[in-house]
């Protein structure tokens, strides 16, 4: 799962949406029931990079098939967005398999898919409660779902979890600490030590990467730092007993796990950074309107609760919550809700300034090849 991510939004509710977007809504379809008859026609709707184990995908997709007897055309659902924007690139004239409708791609792709005109826009019924700031305001591209940066822990040898990024330091912690892969090219990884910086009060972008990497320098030289990429195997073997993940990754291993061994997963304490991820229409979609359907789906209550299902926080969270939408059950399953008060969401240029900082000055600042 090589999803990139990050964004930069202020998580409240957006202004009511005008008469004009309203209509844009089914600008194509005139009302849902014509939508809905349109994407039958179609028949099919083809996905990209969207792995059943990530942020509840699997019933997603089945549900959608159930509901409106479409067929969905899966493609390489372990890709990264770079993969996404690359097959749209190279199927602009393929009306084929290969040519995907709908993309879910970390923020930094939707202003830059945009802009070279990858993508074509559309307001879904729901637009209102999709806060402002994390949607383009002519519809291109839009927020789906938000997860914050946390620890995984092996609570059988970890009996006492750090509860923030300076606990890490502790001598207790030596070789425990590890990184989710190559902090050079993984986005999960760069964001860890992004979210070290600012927990340290450094400014966002440039200086939150170097004070990251000064951290990381730190924990290294203290040998706490694992320089292997932590996921569940590894978590649980006892290789990697403190994982930097983002929270909905994390959550889904403690299910996987079953406890054995039982998995805490911690939002620690201070500035917590939270990371985007946006739903799009490719501009060459072969099946246009199946992949409007997909969306008004996605951002129905029906598919918000299914990424929240997935532990993955929908974009419309505070509207559902607002509304008693989401079920008391659903919602114990999570970390407090007042953690995720806490988030912070880098802007696009930010994270820009991170990540070439990180990727370029880890191997002198920090000097451990993690395997």
């Amino acid at each position: 799962m090589m999803k990139s991510v990050t964004r930069s939004i202020t998580v409240s509710l957006a202004t009511l949406m005008s008469t004009t977007a309203l209509m844009s809504s089914f600008a194509a379809a005139g009302s849902m029931e014509d939508l809905v008859a349109a994407a039958k026609a179609e028949g099919e709707l083809t996905t990209i990079a969207l792995p059943h184990d990530w942020c509840g995908y699997g019933e997603l997709i089945e549900n959608f098939k159930t509901k409106y007897g479409l067929k969905i055309n899966e493609l390489n659902p372990d890709g990264g967005s770079g993969d996404e924007i690359e097959a749209i690139k190279s199927n602009k004239d393929n009306k084929g398999p290969q040519a995907p409708d709908v993309i879910d791609v970390g923020l930094g792709f939707g202003p830059s898919s945009k802009a070279e005109g990858l993508i074509q826009p559309y307001k879904v019924a729901t637009w209102d409660s999709i806060p402002d700031s994390a949607k383009d305001a002519e519809g291109y591209w839009y927020g789906d779902y938000y997860g914050v940066m946390a620890f995984e822990v092996n609570a059988d040898m970890v009996k006492n979890p750090p509860k923030s990024w300076a606990d890490l330091m502790k001598p207790e912690f030596a070789n425990l600490v590890a990184l989710s892969g190559d902090p050079r090219t993984g986005n999960e990884s760069i964001m860890s030590i992004y979210a070290a910086g600012l927990a340290a009060g450094a400014k966002p972008g440039a200086d939150a990467g170097k004070a990251g990497l000064d951290f990381f320098a730190e924990l290294n030289k203290a040998g706490n730092f694992v320089p292997v990429g932590g996921k569940a195997n590894s978590l649980a073997q006892g290789t990697t007993p403190i994982v930097m993940r983002w929270d909905y990754l994390a959550l889904a291993d403690r299910d996987t796990l079953k406890n054995n061994p039982p998995v805490e997963v911690v939002v620690p304490e201070g500035p917590v950074l939270a990371g985007v991820y946006v739903q799009a229409i490719s501009a060459y979609a072969p099946h246009p309107n199946a992949a409007k359907l997909w969306m008004e789906y996605l951002y129905s209550d029906e598919g918000q609760i299914g990424w929240l299902k997935g532990y993955c926080h929908p974009i419309r969270f505070n509207d559902l919550v607002k509304n008693g939408k989401v079920p008391q059950e659903m919602l114990d399953k999570l970390p407090p809700a007042e953690d995720y008060e806490r988030a912070v969401f880098p802007t696009i240029d930010e994270q820009k300034a991170a990540k070439e900082l990180i990727t370029k000055q880890w191997d002198a600042v920090v000097g451990a090849n993690v395997q």
